[in-house]
């Protein structure tokens, strides 16, 4: 099929327009990862000739989102302004729901919080309730962070189900009672129109969050969360991999043989989840005697120095361990963190995981493989909804000139 001259010239234009967007992002990128850098580095580091890279810093500083901050030193010649990345140009909104608990932030474009509020709110409560009282809330933490709605650049959302990402719709999620197929964005255009919104897993927010604030130079990387469920996010090529459809690393329902008589909540039998998860543990406690409703009640009776406990959790370490020595073989990461209330009886756990994985898994995949417990704990989630939002909002041309923080 020959092309038209139009269509060569629209082709043309859209490529061209693309080539720009992406080396801004580019220069952009490389100024967030530095303290002070200048334009000549910059030009080293990006490939882009000077000329390009003072044309894109020229449009950068229009939009507030780059700034001069004095010289450098001299290599022989005059002394080269250096740059900065203004993370005070604008700001983004962050939610991370639970099944019963949830965080929000006003955060700055480092993902650095403004002013944050942790507060019990049941998701099962429905979308209407819940992301109305969010929204309500955010209007009060913009008020008390001194944060006009025009500096607003994007809201990052993580929820405790499966997420189509694209539509920003939670699909079939067990907890989440009303929410299937909701639209999240649609609910936020009306207080916040022309903001964009994304919404994810609270597993990948939670790997996204600590990769970019602990693991920045790993670019595959697992976030095991292990609590009353299990999940897993996964960062390959130093982004989240959600799969086709969003259900990439749900490895809670991976089988375990021998445990055949279980049930899991999914309808299969013998899931990881349903034998080795804070909830399993918990029941099998309160069998015992040991009074226990979720995983929390696991780890406190661990520290208390309950045996029956400590031996069921190290148990369950080495089931989940035959299960993550399966993934260490098939993904090859270098680095695996494990996060959630079960990481906090770390010594009992990790023993069980670390014991089976690097016995189960190969050893060109082991070799350099690091095995740690979460950095940022808690707070894993809330940071990385708000990077979420902030690397949406900084790939796109967004505060205009002055730095109102529109999306242009």
């Amino acid at each position: 099929m020959v092309m038209s001259q139009q269509q060569e010239f629209q082709t043309g234009g859209r490529a061209a327009r693309h080539l720009r967007r992406h080396n801004r992002a580019l220069v952009l990128d490389l100024s967030r990862a530095r303290v002070r850098v200048s334009r000549a580095e910059l030009s080293r580091v990006s490939g882009l000739s000077i000329p390009a890279v003072m044309e894109i810093v020229s449009g950068l500083k229009k939009e507030n989102l780059i700034r001069e901050v004095g010289t450098g030193p001299s290599t022989g010649g005059r002394p080269p302004k250096m740059l900065e990345f203004n993370k005070d140009a604008g700001a983004v909104l962050a939610a991370d729901l639970g099944a019963t608990h949830c965080r929000l932030s006003v955060a700055n474009l480092a993902g650095e919080p403004i002013a944050e509020l942790s507060a019990d709110q049941d998701i099962s409560d429905g979308p209407d309730a819940v992301l109305g009282w969010v929204q309500e809330r955010f209007w009060a933490l913009l008020e008390e962070a001194g944060v006009g709605r025009e500096s607003v650049l994007g809201i990052g959302v993580g929820v405790p189900g499966p997420v189509d990402f694209v539509r920003g719709q939670a699909v079939n999620p067990p907890i989440m009672p009303g929410w299937d197929s909701v639209s999240i964005p649609d609910k936020f255009s009306e207080s916040f129109p022309d903001v964009p919104v994304l919404v994810d897993n609270d597993v990948n927010i939670m790997a996204l969050g600590e990769q970019r604030a602990h693991w920045p130079q790993v670019e595959h990387m697992m976030y095991v969360k292990l609590g009353t469920g299990i999940g897993c996010g996964i960062i390959a090529g130093g982004q989240i991999h959600r799969g086709a459809r969003g259900g990439a690393g749900d490895i809670g329902h991976i089988r375990i043989p021998g445990h055949e008589e279980v049930v899991c909540r999914c309808g299969n039998i013998a899931c990881v989840e349903a034998v080795a998860g804070g909830g399993a543990l918990a029941r099998k406690l309160s069998e015992l005697g040991f009074p226990a409703a979720n995983s929390r009640d696991v780890v406190a009776l661990v520290r208390a120095g309950n045996p029956a406990a400590a031996r069921l959790v190290r148990t369950a370490g080495e089931l989940i361990g035959e299960v993550l020595a399966s993934t260490v073989n098939f993904f090859n990461p270098e680095v695996v963190v494990i996060g959630g209330d079960m990481a906090h009886a770390h010594e009992q756990l990790f023993a069980g995981i670390r014991t089976v994985v690097y016995q189960r898994s190969l050893p060109l995949a082991t070799r350099h493989l690091k095995l740690v417990p979460s950095e940022l704990d808690d707070r894993a989630g809330i940071f990385g909804a708000a990077m979420m939002a902030v690397e949406t909002a900084m790939d796109t041309p967004s505060p205009t000139a002055g730095g109102s923080g529109r999306i242009a």
